[in-house]
Formats: structure tokens, C-alpha cells, sequence
């Protein structure tokens, strides 16, 4: 029996210092307006039992120890979306003394949805890309096992 994750992708949502507005739309996505449920996303509040990361906002140093426990409490397979300018290249604060930048700085982002801030059907079709991303790296790990 095979399991098509795409179906049915369980997402937790990380905010790292951003302005809200991502996190706005991010929380719209899962409204009646826009549906995610159609598509089998549920926002989940574990990392335990997530397959896909979504996050916000311009990873500064207080951020970077609960990105890297929440990504590594990720089952395998996992992917991340940077949903914002901010958390694709760390936006209007990337000169800023305590940020970083984006998530790629620390974490491997899978999908990038840039945009300040980007539209719902944007995010969706992030994570849709991530999830279909999921099931590439199901059968690669099903190759090695067996």
C-alpha cells in the first residue's frame, strides 16, 4: 500500500520575528475563503507530526535554537517553505545588527514563496509544491531502505 503524502500535508507554522503580515495571510489560508482543508492541509501545533514547515519572518540569533528544535523534531520526509521576503532573504531588516537573514542561513528551505506579503493562493501553491515535494523524497527514501 502506498501513502501519497500530497493528499494529506500536516503543516506547523513558525514565526520568526516577523511584522505579522505573513502570519495574517498565512492564517487566511486556512479560513472557508480559501479552504487549505480541500487540499488536506491541516495546521498542526506539533513538529512531531508535521510534514512541512512554514515559516515566517527574518531569522535573527535568539531565533535560531527554536527553528533548529522545531525542524529537527520533524519526522523524515520533511520540507520548509520561507513564506516572505523576510524569511526568503530577511527582507527590509537584512542590514539589521541581530538578523541573519533568511531561513536558508540555518535550516534547508525546500520552497520559496517571496512577496511582502505574498497573497493565500501564493502560500497554498507553496505548500501544494512542498507537499508534492514530500512524496519525491518518500520514494527516495523507500529506494535506500529497499
Amino acid at each position: 500500500m502506498s501513502s501519497v503524502m500530497s493528499k494529506s500535508p500536516w503543516i506547523v507554522h513558525m514565526n520568526c520575528n516577523s511584522c505579522n503580515g505573513c502570519d495574517i495571510e498565512v492564517l487566511a489560508c486556512l479560513t472557508p475563503l480559501y479552504d487549505a482543508e480541500r487540499l488536506g492541509v491541516i495546521n498542526i501545533g506539533t513538529p512531531k507530526q508535521a510534514d512541512i514547515m512554514v515559516i515566517t519572518g527574518s531569522v535573527n540569533y535568539k531565533s535560531v535554537d527554536v527553528v533548529l528544535n522545531v525542524y529537527n523534531q520533524m519526522p523524515e520526509p520533511k520540507a520548509v517553505v520561507a513564506v516572505g521576503a523576510c524569511s526568503c532573504t530577511g527582507g527590509i531588516f537584512h542590514d539589521c545588527y541581530n538578523v541573519i537573514g533568511g531561513a536558508d542561513k540555518i535550516i534547508p528551505v525546500d520552497v520559496y514563496v517571496p512577496g511582502c506579503c505574498p497573497k493565500p493562493e501564493t502560500i497554498l501553491e507553496g505548500i501544494a509544491k512542498a507537499a508534492a515535494m514530500l512524496d519525491e523524497k518518500r520514494a527516495e527514501m523507500k529506494k535506500k531502505i529497499g
